[in-house]
């Protein structure tokens, strides 16, 4: 268990340090952030004495040196906008966006998991047809559609809930529920997938023959050998609510990590954009060892294969 522990952050090390190379590469691809601060007309001598002071007079192996050697220190260098240390604009934002994706996290798993047994255990009825559109709905909308969807008809039509800006807990309703949709679509067909796979293994076969309720069959023993794939894949639902947080927080107008990002890239601000990515890159890379731990721990095979 040592050894694939040991594995598994090697390579989320890995992970991160090309992450950080990817980024760095992609934030200047998008422009000089001078141009966003200086007249075009501006003297020469004001251009080169602000970019010495961002760092911006150098080289692209020497920034990335610099940016690297910043970043194993703690310092991910001061924002070009805000003028403040890009990582505390950071800490400030993240309880916003927890706030969300923390529920958001919970409601996915488990109105995915009792829908998608839902639909298994009642396969070709009324409930299961349904389920089924509504995972199929949830995975071809895009987000930010549902999310201004949402608005207009909950918020401007019927006026029943705020339309963006975080307040009290009326405030969360829209989000939560945009934020949502896709991820339990997915985890739903996920778990549907599994338990007819169990459902018509010769276990449960046998166990009917027995005498076994269906109950017990479904939520007892087809459930638990259908866990497996549903704890592989949080890793990968909870990269798709941190991606599709970045949108419901601009629609909604949600001052977490996501909005500061898209500002970010708007202007340009490379320190902003890198220790958001990277920080980003390294929580995906820690939820995934979370949910690769707990797998391992759940079916000893898959640690036995990824430790060799």
């Amino acid at each position: 268990m040592a050894r694939y522990i040991v594995t598994r952050l090697a390579q989320g090390v890995f992970a991160v340090f090309l992450l950080s190379v990817l980024v760095f590469i992609l934030a200047r691809a998008t422009g000089d952030p001078l141009q966003l601060f200086l007249p075009l007309e501006a003297p020469l001598e004001q251009q080169e004495a602000i970019a010495r002071s961002l760092g911006l007079d150098k080289s692209y192996p020497e920034q990335f040196v610099t940016f690297v050697a910043g970043m194993l220190r703690g310092d991910f260098g001061d924002s070009v906008r805000y003028k403040v240390a890009a990582a505390d604009l950071f800490w400030q934002r993240l309880p916003n966006t927890l706030q969300l994706m923390i529920p958001a996290f919970v409601i996915v798993q488990l109105l995915g998991v009792v829908t998608g047994v839902a639909a298994a255990s009642g396969r070709g009825g009324l409930v299961s047809r349904l389920f089924g559109f509504l995972a199929v709905f949830g995975l071809a909308v895009p987000g930010f559609w549902i999310a201004v969807m949402l608005m207009l008809v909950f918020a401007v039509e019927l006026g029943w809930l705020p339309a963006a800006r975080m307040g009290g807990p009326e405030h969360f309703v829209l989000p939560l529920a945009a934020l949502t949709v896709t991820g339990v679509a997915g985890t739903m067909r996920l778990t549907r997938s599994s338990m007819l796979e169990q459902l018509n293994s010769e276990y449960v076969k046998l166990a009917r023959i027995k005498g076994v309720s269906e109950r017990a069959i479904v939520w007892k023993h087809a459930l638990k050998n259908s866990l497996t794939a549903v704890v592989a894949s949080m890793g990968t639902s909870f990269a798709l609510l941190l991606t599709g947080s970045i949108l419901i927080e601009n629609v909604f107008a949600w001052p977490g990590t996501g909005r500061l990002l898209q500002e970010g890239i708007s202007n340009r601000d490379f320190p902003i954009v890198q220790t958001l990515v990277i920080f980003q890159g390294a929580f995906l890379v820690l939820v995934n060892l979370g949910a690769d731990l707990l797998q391992a721990l759940i079916n000893p095979r898959v640690r036995i294969a990824g430790s060799t």
